[in-house]
């Protein structure tokens, strides 16, 4: 019995599990067919799979576990790339698929069972057990011998689990001792030339499922390229023969993809690879796909991913190196000091051990950005705000600066994000404390692969008063990237970064100061971002908190582009004569009252924290 008609026979689709629950039939997807029998071919000792999602990849784990422990019992290891997400599988889709699969129920006790011997992570069986673990777990990859081993999402692992070194042959080496050994490989790919499935997959044979054309019956390759669709409002999608040219839709392809066959390219050597796409899948009309490409393709780092998760395809972005020359001729005269493209303020400062330096930027649709104001603020950060010399009382005064936009609308600075790695850290803490409610947050940068522009907000207890401090860990690697892919974008739009005459080249060196490097840690090759000899990256480290400003509050810009144009209209409204009157109020408030000193600060107002704040014609 192959794992195939194991599945067809036995096999159980959960309600909360699968959009199809019921009895499985590998018929619904056939070219799952091919990938399931490699499994029970003696001749293949690896099997690797570079596919998309929504191809049902994660049903061939599923089913290639429930085989073994009904068909052929060994010990076998389930690999995924944290614990967390090992819980996840078991809990979502193994404890079902035993609940719901009768000949596995009756061979793997529930874990809520008394004596039942079994966990979330561990189930056993006659003959051997499954055992679950993450690659943030060194110590559980290099415990027990195991025959088996299925590793998902092997992409996502990181290059040493601890100090152990590779997870992933840390896992594989656990089968030395098994003459039948088996390990199975799943992931989406992600960077070309650092994706493991993509390695895996060129030491395979290399096999593509080939369907016929439903006009001229030669067989082919589903592949993006051979996609066509009308211009305009209705696409009207099409798969184009590559032979005749012939056209089809969802229909035919599904017929086709039911009489298709697995094709090798490449020579055998114990390892059969495969490689799918989302154009395969019954679950995906291709006027969706389109839809999704036309909604990413204006932004690279989006691109990026509809490229790794639809057509299960390694991202080769040609480079994410920006030549400072090429940014410096973009520089454009703005027709206010906040466009109207400009919806949205923030700051982002990098603290030195003698300046602030400060970066204010203006978020638009689609994250177009403006820079509107780059400024150095000299002075020890260890300098309490209020004392002589300290760079805290220009920057509070830089902070609650009314910059006018292009309606006529005052706007404010609404999140800022301060650098408090370093020398300064203390400092730092202190001045976020004493501005709490103004979106002031302290953030610390945090290389690493896969890693958010944002993580969790955490809390900080210091000073004596040991006050909650609101501190983000950023993932500076990520923002990098999709900061240099941003700057790549040539043309005003999602995306686009703009820049003001004004800006010379040593803003735009700094910018540009870092370039991705390849260097080899533990045997796996790691891109780094490393900045260059004796160049300064105070530009690009404030832009990368300024990415991560935005991204704390997460504003729904459609949102704010309404409350200004409600701010516009109403100051359209205001009559000159009133505009004039109330200026006359204001000059007159600002003269100090008899006997008070015109030399003494008066007490700073309180700000309201509102997106638009007292605006008034010049």
């Amino acid at each position: 019995m192959t794992v195939s008609q194991w599945a067809d026979l036995n096999r159980k689709l959960s309600t909360e599990s699968s959009s199809e629950s019921g009895k499985w039939d590998t018929r619904r997807a056939e070219y799952q067919r091919g990938i399931m029998d490699a499994w029970n071919d003696p001749l293949v000792e690896r099997t690797v799979v570079m596919t998309s999602s929504q191809v049902g990849k994660t049903e061939v784990i599923n089913n290639t576990v429930g085989f073994i422990a009904d068909q052929d019992p060994a010990p076998t290891l389930v690999m995924q790339p944290t614990v967390e997400m090992g819980e996840t599988w078991s809990k979502d889709r193994l404890d079902p698929m035993i609940r719901d699969t009768a000949c596995l129920r009756s061979k793997i006790a529930d874990a809520k069972s008394r004596d039942s011997g079994n966990t979330i992570l561990h189930k056993r069986f006659a003959g051997g057990h499954v055992t679950v673990v993450g690659t943030n777990a060194p110590s559980q990859l290099a415990s027990r011998p195991c025959r088996y081993v299925l590793a998902d999402e092997i992409d996502r692992y990181p290059v040493s689990s601890g100090g152990e070194g590779d997870p992933l042959a840390l896992a594989i080496k656990r089968t030395n001792n098994f003459w039948n050994r088996k390990i199975l490989l799943v992931s989406t790919p992600t960077i070309k030339g650092f994706s493991r499935i993509e390695q895996a997959f060129k030491e395979s044979d290399q096999r593509y499922f080939f369907v016929p054309c439903p006009h001229c019956g030669e067989r082919h390759v589903l592949r993006w390229g051979n996609v066509v669709w009308d211009k305009g409002e209705h696409l009207n999608p099409h798969f184009k023969c590559p032979e005749c040219g012939g056209l089809y839709g969802d229909g035919q392809k599904n017929v086709a993809v039911s009489k298709g066959e697995w094709r090798a390219t490449a020579p055998f050597r114990k390892t059969a690879g495969f490689h799918l796409n989302e154009l395969y899948s019954p679950w995906r009309k291709l006027s969706e796909i389109v839809e999704d490409f036309l909604e990413a393709k204006p932004y690279p780092d989006r691109l990026q991913v509809w490229v790794n998760t639809s057509l299960g395809e390694t991202w080769d972005g040609g480079g994410d190196n920006i030549n400072e020359h090429e940014l410096l001729e973009r520089l454009e005269k703005y027709p206010a000091e906040v466009p109207a493209g400009g919806l949205y303020l923030v700051a982002g400062i990098d603290t030195q051990e003698d300046r602030l330096e400060v970066e204010t930027i203006a978020f638009g649709g689609g994250e177009e950005t403006w820079s509107i104001d780059y400024r150095v603020i000299y002075g020890d950060p260890l300098i309490k705000e209020g004392d002589p010399g300290s760079p805290w009382t220009q920057l509070t005064d830089h902070l609650r600066k009314g910059w006018r936009h292009e309606s006529g609308v005052q706007m404010r600075i609404q999140s800022s994000a301060i650098d408090s790695g370093g020398s300064r850290t203390q400092s730092v803490y202190d001045y976020v404390k004493a501005h709490r409610g103004e979106n002031i947050f302290a953030v610390k940068g945090q290389p690493g692969d896969n890693l958010p522009i944002v993580g969790q907000r955490l809390h900080k207890r210091t000073g004596k008063t040991k006050r909650n401090v609101d501190l983000f860990n950023v993932g500076v690697d990520n923002a990098k990237s999709i900061i240099m892919k941003r700057l790549k974008i040539t043309e005003p739009g999602p995306g686009y970064c703009h820049f003001p005459v004004g800006r010379d080249i040593d803003y735009f060196r700094q910018l540009t100061s870092e370039k991705l490097v390849v260097t080899m840690v533990k045997g796996m090759p790691k891109r780094q971002w490393k900045k260059q000899d004796k160049a300064r990256n105070e530009a690009l480290d404030c832009r990368v908190y300024g990415f991560a400003a935005f991204y704390i509050l997460n504003p729904a810009m459609d949102k704010v582009a309404y409350r200004l144009k409600l701010a516009k209209e109403s100051l359209a409204n205001v009559k000159p004569e009133t505009v004039e009157r109330q200026g006359a109020e204001d000059a007159k408030e600002k003269e100090p009252p008899m006997g008070q000193n015109p030399k003494s600060k008066p007490k700073r107002p309180r700000r309201s924290g509102g997106f638009v704040n007292s605006w008034r014609k010049s």
